[in-house]
């Protein structure tokens, strides 16, 4: 078979290689006995499914080109759907949906799109809240009983189509899919994927995970399941609310987990924290698992420690670095991190994810909030100089779609290279691993100087009343004050008083003179990992 220029390519060579294994595995209700029941596709099902939603799709008026919101649960027909949308070469539009009205409506403003596929729910929020300023022209609902003044899938599926010459091959040059970020630093970005991207995608994860065809991939982050079938794994769909992983149900992941023998699990930080307690309570065994992929916050070595003992000695669990605009950047596994830097981070080094994938390029720039038009305009650091980090390579996105401002305050141009401004700070040791030291946004600009939110955190974090901690700064910028949000079960003015002894004992917490306490910090929507220290600053600055 060519090479792939699209995700959609893989579905069929994997239904050619493999036409009966299970390509996609979705939790149906419950059976007579209450357990579980599954219904799926197969790689050839899921083919032929996409097949016939790119004729009905085509017949329907839906184009090359044409931006399409897909708001859609993950489903049977979520896959195939994206799929198909992917094979017509028509950009399919993707929000998260808990991100709120005031950003979704804003959201589809940016991203103007001139039609919306999406569930029943999503139907009666675009009726009622009025999302896209302009009447769309293609309305499909998924399930239910209406169509909310466009057509239901059922009845679209059940329709005859005139014979019509096919789409055009997408080529990699071609726009994919808008990608929304989820504004937990700011207000959300459309990242604009190529579909020379997303290939780049599906190349750095193989080669950085060693994934093998006939695997089997516990889905938490629906985006994410959609590299499943171009991996040649089957995408097993727990039941969970995948707005809030950080309250997922330990026996749904679980359960499936040894129902299927499992063996990739991508989840955030915080969906991990919720299998702890069961798997450590009951000394539960995953040996199915041949890796624990974490991403979307920093992953606390606790975490890591506590699931180690959890899979077999040739397993691992991984935590790569990366962002909406750069999926993977770097890569750092569990063993390593507990066995040479986790102690480094202790003693506020910051955390190291790793050495940068293969064909990815990375340098450390000197800080700056202003935009910067070219590489020359950059002074790049020496290894161990914390700085800005920036990237370019395959999988880097070289733009934002219709925003101009993020444009150009989040990309460099060298000649014919794009470079992406992670917007992040830290540092290459002398080994070439990347260390993060936390957002460019988030550091607080004191009289004295900067100071790194995650480097100071982490020594704070070590004290065994302390959940974990928020660094902000209150004030004028320049002359901020920084304020230690500390959560903890226990706030009592005798623990303020030993964090206080704590940072006047360490030359790099020294700084930290303000100690407030927080029963439960604010967290992103689409990983309830990333801390919204954003509010956490408001607050500080009204207590001051």
């Amino acid at each position: 078979m060519a090479k792939p220029f699209h995700l959609a390519s893989f579905l069929q060579e994997r239904a050619q290689s493999d036409p009966f294994a299970k390509a996609v595995i979705f939790p149906e209700g419950k059976d007579s006995s209450g357990r579980t029941a599954y219904t799926h596709l197969t790689n050839s099902q899921l083919y032929e499914y996409s097949e016939t939603l790119v004729r009905h799709l085509c017949a329907m008026g839906i184009h090359k080109g044409q931006r399409i919101c897909l708001l859609v649960t993950p489903s049977l027909d979520f896959f195939p759907l994206t799929f198909a949308l992917f094979k017509i070469g028509a950009i399919p539009v993707f929000i998260d949906p808990a991100i709120g009205r005031k950003y979704m409506k804003a959201c589809l403003r940016e991203a103007d799109p001139s039609g919306f596929i999406g569930s029943p729910k999503a139907q009666v929020a675009r009726f009622i809240l009025g999302w896209g300023h302009r009447r769309f022209s293609h309305i499909v609902t998924v399930g239910g009983r209406f169509g909310f003044g466009g057509r239901r899938l059922v009845d679209l599926l059940a329709s005859p189509t005139r014979e019509s010459s096919l789409p055009e091959e997408p080529k990699p040059q071609d726009s994919a899919a808008i990608l929304f970020t989820s504004g937990s630093t700011g207000t959300p970005k459309g990242a604009h994927y190529t579909h020379g991207n997303f290939i780049g995608q599906i190349e750095a994860l193989k080669n950085t995970f060693h994934i093998k065809p006939g695997e089997k991939d516990l889905c938490t982050f629906p985006l994410f399941a959609l590299f499943a079938p171009a991996l040649g794994m089957t995408a097993v769909i727990p039941k969970m609310d995948f707005t809030k992983p950080g309250s997922v149900d330990p026996d749904n992941i679980l359960g499936p987990i040894r129902d299927f023998g499992i063996t990739n699990l991508f989840g955030s930080p915080a969906l991990l924290r919720r299998l702890i307690p069961k798997i450590q309570g009951e000394g539960l065994k995953l040996p199915s698992l041949n890796r624990i992929v974490s991403a979307g916050a920093p992953v606390p070595y606790q975490t890591l420690q506590a699931l180690l003992p959890a899979i077999k000695k040739d397993a691992d669990i991984f935590t790569p670095y990366g962002a909406t605009e750069s999926l993977p950047v770097a890569c750092m596994n569990a063993r390593a991190i507990l066995a040479e830097t986790a102690a480094l981070t202790k003693e506020g080094g910051g955390i190291c994810v790793g050495h940068p994938v293969d064909h990815l390029a990375t340098k450390i720039i000197k800080i700056t909030d202003a935009p910067i038009a070219t590489l020359a305009d950059c002074t790049e650091l020496a290894d161990g100089d914390i700085g800005e980090i920036i990237v370019s390579g395959p999988q880097v996105t070289t733009s934002y779609f219709n925003n101009k401002k993020a444009n150009t305050q989040g990309k460099i141009i060298d000649g014919n290279t794009t470079w992406h401004r992670m917007g992040d700070v830290g540092y290459r040791d002398h080994k070439g691993r990347l260390w993060f030291c936390g957002r460019k946004n988030h550091r607080v600009t004191s009289s004295s100087g900067d100071i790194y939110t995650i480097p100071t955190e982490s020594i704070f974090n070590e004290h065994d009343n302390v959940d974990r901690t928020a660094l902000v700064g209150a004030g004028e910028e320049g002359k901020e004050t920084p304020v230690l949000w500390v959560e903890t079960k226990t706030p009592t003015e005798e623990l303020r008083q030993s964090l206080l002894t704590l940072s006047r004992n360490n030359p790099k917490t020294k700084p930290v003179e303000k100690i407030m306490f927080h029963q439960g910090f604010p967290v992103d929507i689409r990983h309830n990992a990333k801390i919204y220290r954003e509010k956490l600053k408001i607050q500080a600055e009204e207590r001051l």
